[in-house]
């Protein structure tokens, strides 16, 4: 992860997610909230409370925005392309591809 004014750049390994996938309304995005299990050698940065990601999604499931929260709400850090390649290579599994097929 990446603090915002840092040059400190940490890499979280994710060991497993756990996803909430629901339409937005109006209809043409999807809203994926990521909860982690994480690697024991990567733990989460002792400033963040609740962590957790945002993936949007278009009804085709295709990925528009990644972000990680805190506390349910942008925060000011941002995933690595490490974390980001993990977490789109879940994102754009059969199963999670076939979630959000299902919500349309």
């Amino acid at each position: 992860m990446i603090k915002y004014g840092l040059d400190r750049v940490t890499e979280l390994q994710f060991d497993a997610f756990h996803p909430t996938i629901e339409k937005r309304d109006g209809g043409q995005w999807v809203d994926i909230t990521l909860r982690f299990e994480l690697a024991s050698e990567t733990p989460v940065p002792d400033d963040l409370i609740d962590f957790s990601g945002l993936v949007i999604t278009t009804l085709s499931g295709a990925i528009a925005q990644i972000v990680p929260q805190d506390e349910d709400t942008d925060c000011e850090y941002q995933f690595t392309t490490f974390e980001k390649e993990q977490i789109r290579a879940f994102i754009e599994s059969d199963e999670v591809q076939q979630l959000i097929a299902n919500l349309s």
